[in-house]
């Protein structure tokens, strides 16, 4: 099957699913993803969550977990975003809604994403060991790692590095919420407010 059969296929299942639930379908979003992407470069993600909550939606549907993003952090990130604005993920694979209609979060729910986030906690662990112990290798061979002394990134470099993250700036988003979506630290956010935010 390919990409276009597949997302057709996903939308279809969708749209059926909406119609037997008594959803109206607002908009729809997609895109390929990659597994080294933050929520931030995801255009059609931040266009969603964008969307979702400028038009009171109520309600996001998806096939399965892993279209909200290929990495676990990234998920919980994207989820945590929408049950702070009360809006409800309806994950089809798992027959699974991560509110409740009272809008509270939903028990179960929490459960699985309480799992996602112990599995998010041991990649970063694991990671963080790879990392230690590559640069324990390459420091016993005689490296050294770091920035060069007095290194600093050009305004260019920081402009095409953080686009994202200056739009949001923008249009006026607090530092918490773009530190959800983006990882970016506040102190970077500061500066990056101070260099291209009139």
């Amino acid at each position: 099957m390919n990409d276009r059969q597949s997302y057709d296929r996903q939308i279809n299942d969708l749209t059926i699913l909406a119609e037997s639930l008594n959803y109206q379908v607002d908009k729809v979003f997609a895109e390929k993803i990659s597994g080294a992407k933050k929520n931030i470069e995801r255009i059609e993600l931040m266009k969603m969550i964008e969307y979702v909550n400028a038009n009171e939606i109520d309600k996001v549907l998806v096939t399965e977990l892993s279209r909200l993003g290929r990495d676990t952090l990234q998920v919980l990130q994207a989820i945590e975003m929408l049950n702070m604005n009360k809006i409800s993920l309806y994950i089809q694979n798992h027959n699974i809604e991560t509110l409740t209609p009272e809008k509270e979060i939903n028990g179960m729910s929490q459960f699985m994403i309480t799992i996602l986030a112990e599995v998010a906690r041991m990649e970063r662990k694991t990671i963080e060991n790879r990392l230690h112990s590559g640069y324990e290798h390459f420091r016993a061979g005689g490296g050294m790692v770091g920035r060069k002394e007095g290194f600093r990134k050009s305004n260019e470099t920081m402009q095409n590095q953080y686009c994202e993250e200056i739009k949001m700036l923008k249009k006026g988003y607090s530092f918490t919420h773009i530190s959800q979506i983006s990882t970016t630290n506040k102190n970077t956010l500061t500066k990056l407010k101070k260099l291209f935010v009139v």
